[in-house]
């Protein structure tokens, strides 16, 4: 409660003009339910954009991405608090860590350097910052002390870690010291990186450690060399082919995930080929795929845009795409053993590979279980 009132904290997101606008449905909703609740937004969107939010008669403070974990913030009877991002220079050493009831989300790293043509993220995160490898340490010591088989290490731009702490270390050497100071941590896992950032330390852990999961999602976003250009991408096609075939030469089992952007401006028929490509090219069995979003503000908004159903068009032949691949993976592991992290309510887990399992029947939440895969256990399998 704040003087008095109940809250309710709306987090938005900006990442496409759908985000936004299911933010804007989640505050009339909320404000519905809770009419005498002191209503606040915050997020990305609210940082992008706070005039807008603070307009909304729903609601009655705007706090910024920089201010939100800040007890004066929410202290103030200011309707409207939010600073400029781009003057953060450290990560909030509190919101290095949240837990779900499987696993630990460690927090890294936080904002971008980077001006990708499309993206809106920058301006509602700030510029890249880091977390000292001790709070981190200190971070994963705690949740595995509580239990925890499994930590996700996650950032904005994770592979950019560490290039603002004294020392300038890399993801690769944050990744080896947590392997050496928690021995006792099972399963390290690593949320999206960008390509060119994988140093040689970095893949070595990736390739030859077997406490680094086998599951890695690349930000690649398109599979066109043209369209990666427009886009400001710092790779090439050949470039993700090539680094996805030392990748599985060096460790076969890893499966890969990927970003893909479907219908970017100026993306014509021979250039969407390309990108549809690269789901088998790079065997790609962990597809985010959505059709572009203009966000006001970003050089990929003034471009010449492609029509909006041919977009979603496009869209609809990669998920069809990727998911004949995933099938494909699926099949793969059939007769195999895998050691499964049990997830809620208990009967079901992922793989090491991120492979989403059904169990025969309840285990414990947060357990490692190991199970000879069966027909029986994948989704949409009658049993």
């Amino acid at each position: 409660m704040l003087d008095g009132r109940d809250v309710v904290v709306i987090n938005s997101c900006a990442v496409t003009n759908g985000a936004v606008k299911q933010t804007r449905t989640a505050i009339r909703r909320a404000r519905r339910a809770r009419p005498d609740a002191m209503l606040a937004v915050t997020g990305c969107a609210a940082q992008i954009d706070p005039a807008s939010f603070a307009a909304m008669p729903e609601v009655d403070r705007v706090i910024g991405n920089g201010e939100k974990l800040l007890p004066e913030a929410w202290a103030s009877s200011d309707a409207l608090i939010v600073g400029d991002m781009a003057r953060l220079t450290e990560i909030a050493p509190h919101l290095a860590i949240a837990v779900d009831q499987a696993r630990a989300f460690v927090e890294v790293q936080n904002g971008c350097d980077h001006r990708c043509t499309f993206c809106a993220i920058p301006f509602g995160r700030g510029p890249s910052r880091s977390a000292p490898a001790g709070a981190v340490i200190e971070a994963i010591e705690r949740v595995v002390a509580a239990g925890k088989n499994e930590v996700v290490l996650t950032g904005v731009d994770l592979t950019s870690y560490g290039h603002d702490l004294p020392g300038s270390p890399t993801l690769g050497s944050l990744v080896e010291r947590i392997l050496v100071r928690v021995p006792s941590l099972p399963r390290l896992r690593l949320s999206s990186i960008d390509a060119p950032e994988i140093d040689g330390r970095l893949f070595e852990l990736l390739t030859q450690e077997a406490r680094v999961m086998p599951h890695l999602h690349l930000s690649l976003q398109a599979g066109d060399d043209m369209i990666l250009k427009r886009m400001k991408r710092r790779h090439s096609r050949a470039d993700a082919v090539r680094l996805v075939e030392r990748l599985k030469t060096a460790r076969p089992e890893l499966a890969i995930g990927a970003d893909l952007i479907a219908g970017f401006p100026t993306e014509d028929g021979a250039m969407a080929a390309n990108s549809l490509a690269l789901i088998d090219d790079c065997d790609i069995v962990h597809a985010h795929i959505f059709p572009y979003s203009p966000r006001a503000g970003t050089p990929a908004a003034r471009m010449p845009q492609v029509d909006l159903e041919l977009r979603r068009e496009r869209a609809a032949t990669l998920r069809s795409a990727s998911a004949r691949r995933k099938a494909a993976w699926l099949d793969s592991l059939m007769g195999t053993e895998q050691q499964i992290l049990v997830e809620a309510p208990g009967n079901r887990g992922h793989s090491t590979g991120f492979a989403d399992f059904r169990l025969d029947q309840n285990h414990r939440t947060g357990d490692i279980i190991s199970v000879t895969i069966t027909k029986d256990h994948l989704f949409g399998h009658a049993a």
